[in-house]
């Protein structure tokens, strides 16, 4: 499902080089549950970045289901993206003058989705499935930040994705609703076989993944 290949990420500062990742190779198999975990400032959200299309890396490639993505041109990258890979972030990053019906279905008429009737039905059951089917008419900020982030996981999945990135997803989180998020992910990867990379701080989290990836440093810790 994913390959990393001697990926590397400089950030040029004032004050010199920095170096975010260095060389690391990365396999992922498809259906897993992947925790990445490591201290602050260890590389984990740049490894994210460059796994999603989002940073282009300094060195290496990324490979998902067999396609280079860093090979693909802007506009190829931006399709593979949205249709392919699903992203739920620290904070939802619901667009508050949307209804949440409106931000789950909006990746999917971005891609050029033509049946909207279609589109709004599968992100009306998205929403029904992270329990917040009374709420398609809401405004983010009508609900509480847990349900943001479960609207967030909804909208992630409005098309299909093969590989879900979770950078930091719980952590502003109390420990109740914590759970429930989690819960929530681990169901769309063991229920829809949807892989799953998790950034964490969280080790009990960690620990109930198939495959703990940790960073220090920019490298992998064997």
């Amino acid at each position: 499902m994913l390959a990393c290949r001697q990926l590397s990420k400089t950030y040029r500062t004032g004050r010199g080089d920095v170096a975010a990742v260095v060389d690391l190779d990365l396999e992922v198999e498809a259906g897993r549950y992947a925790a990445v975990i490591g201290r602050s400032g260890s590389g984990k959200s740049s490894l994210m970045a460059m796994i999603g299309g989002l940073s282009r890396p300094s060195a290496g490639t990324v490979t998902i289901d067999g396609t280079d993505i860093w090979g693909l041109g802007d506009d190829a990258l931006a399709r593979f993206r949205n249709g392919r890979i699903g992203f739920v972030f620290q904070f939802a990053s619901l667009l508050p003058t949307l209804r949440l019906v409106d931000n789950v279905a909006l990746p999917a008429m971005l891609g050029g989705v033509r049946d909207s009737a279609g589109t709004y039905d599968k992100a009306s059951a998205l929403l029904a499935r992270m329990g917040l089917g009374d709420y398609l008419d809401a405004y983010p900020s009508e609900i509480s930040a847990g349900e943001q982030r479960r609207a967030a996981i909804a909208r992630a999945l409005i098309n299909d994705p093969a590989l879900l990135l979770a950078d930091e997803p719980t952590s502003d989180l109390d420990e109740q609703t914590e759970i429930e998020i989690m819960d929530e992910l681990l169901g769309v990867n063991r229920e829809l076989g949807t892989t799953l990379i998790l950034v964490t701080h969280n080790l009990a989290l960690a620990e109930q993944a198939e495959q703990i990836v940790h960073i220090a440093n920019g490298a992998l810790v064997a």
